[in-house]
């Protein structure tokens, strides 16, 4: 764990809560939000159904974040779920979690986005010919992984105008294309209340729709990983938690009843069904509108690659300060104050994902495997207020014990159903997370 006594391997205290936010708003708004609406509308068919799986998964997400700051207030360091399960169920969990987030949490998700945005960008940048575009798409989706890692290279405080820019930006574009939207005056309010008949909606079909949802809120817990660099944790982290998802729910909320606005869910389902903010925006604004979208896909993704570029490496340098890796990558650059070698690591392994093409398969199978993590780590709620009841906690889960047992729950009905839905990509992402045993057996006895 951290010390404070002038390690000079010890993170400064420099980030303040809006920057913390930031990065979880900007981690969470990917493009889920502007896709997965599609889906639901093909499979729900009623507007007011798939409102209420986006709430449910907000308020899910909300759960998370609650209890997440019960424990990133108690023990405010780097690291995030990598601390809190190794103090709860010990290094072993931990070190399979920091594993994992490394494999496949981080990097292959940074992998992905880079390659998303390379797709959307070279729609609005169109050269060369189809023979180049898989090239093309390397060059674009490293050139922006690398630049980003640069700025985060460069020291705290450039990761930090970075990714209030980005997020900024995204949000301004984003709030622009909703206030376009309802002053242009084409859609109607009337949609809400039209269904779609062809559709036949079930239970099953509900909790489908509530894995998408939450696959656009994922990313809710980011700012807990720089818990050991933000200013008065026991203010910053509930805030940026808190308010990060709350402002994400509102957002998210808004969007969907601007896409209800645009068309009706019927029209929704219609193919093409990606991405549905592409359909709604020439709706309302007509066919160049649709170019709007793109350019805020491409600042979503920038600023998601961005957060995961600045968070994951704090689980590897608190992994390397525990000494479960070597401790060469918990050194930092001097004035800088940043884990230099653990941040080359991540991006490092996120390029051979992109160069490989793995990156696809890998982000299928973590899902589930991240979400029993989340869930253990919201289940060390329960396990630390019963081992250490008098460890501090300068803020405590509201409505405990029914908050993080909401979000357990929910855990386990999205594990289930991937693994009976899906048993060949479960059982893949558990292979994943199991190629760690060994390399804690081997590292982790050595303590570097």
């Amino acid at each position: 764990m951290e010390r404070t006594d002038g390690d000079p391997s010890t993170l400064s205290r420099r980030i303040g809560w809006f920057t913390a936010a930031c990065v979880l708003i900007g981690n969470v708004i990917g493009s889920g939000i502007f896709t997965t609406t599609g889906f639901m509308a093909r499979d729900l068919g009623h507007p007011g159904l798939i409102l209420a799986v986006w709430l449910m998964g907000g308020l899910i997400a909300l759960a998370g974040a609650l209890a997440y700051s019960e424990l990133g207030t108690a023990l405010p360091v780097a690291g995030g779920e990598y601390v809190y399960l190794t103090r709860a169920y010990g290094p072993f969990v931990g070190f399979l979690s920091g594993w994992t987030s490394f494999a496949v949490g981080f990097s292959a998700a940074i992998a992905a986005g880079a390659m998303s945005f390379a797709s959307y960008f070279l729609e609005i940048v169109r050269f060369g010919d189809e023979g180049t575009e898989g090239v093309l798409s390397i060059i674009v989706a490293l050139a922006l992984l690398w630049a980003i890692t640069g700025f985060h290279l460069l020291g705290v405080g450039a990761g930090e105008w970075l990714q209030r820019t980005l997020t900024i930006l995204n949000i301004g574009a984003i709030l622009f294309l909703v206030v376009a939207g309802l002053l242009g005056g084409k859609g109607d309010w009337a949609h809400l209340a039209l269904p779609d008949a062809r559709a036949t909606p079930s239970l099953g079909l509900c909790v489908v729709s509530l894995i998408f949802a939450l696959y656009a809120y994922s990313g809710w817990n980011a700012a807990v990983y720089l818990a050991g660099e933000v200013r008065e944790p026991a203010r910053t982290l509930p805030r940026a938690l808190i308010g990060g998802t709350l402002f994400v729910m509102l957002l998210y909320l808004v969007l969907n009843l601007l896409y209800f606005y645009a068309l009706t869910v019927a029209e929704l389902a219609d193919p093409p069904l990606l991405p549905v903010a592409n359909k709604v925006a020439a709706a309302l604004l007509g066919a160049d509108a649709a170019r709007l979208v793109t350019m805020i896909l491409c600042l979503s993704i920038a600023g998601a690659v961005s957060a995961m570029v600045w968070a994951g490496p704090r689980v590897y340098y608190a992994m390397a300060k525990d000494g479960l890796i070597p401790t060469y990558f918990c050194q930092l650059s001097g004035r800088r104050g940043i884990p230099t070698h653990a941040i080359l690591l991540q991006s490092l392994w996120a390029s051979v994902l992109i160069l490989s093409g793995s990156f696809e398969r890998l982000v299928i199978y973590s899902g589930t495997v991240l979400t029993i993590f989340s869930a253990l780590a919201v289940g060390s709620v329960f396990v630390l207020r019963r081992r250490e009841p008098d460890l501090p906690r300068p803020y405590r889960t509201p409505l405990y014990p029914v908050v993080p047992a909401f979000f357990i729950l929910a855990a386990v009905v999205i594990v289930w159903n991937a693994l009976y839905e899906r048993p060949i990509e479960g059982a893949m992402g558990i292979a994943t997370l199991l190629v760690g045993a060994p390399i804690y057996f081997v590292w982790g006895r050595r303590r570097i």
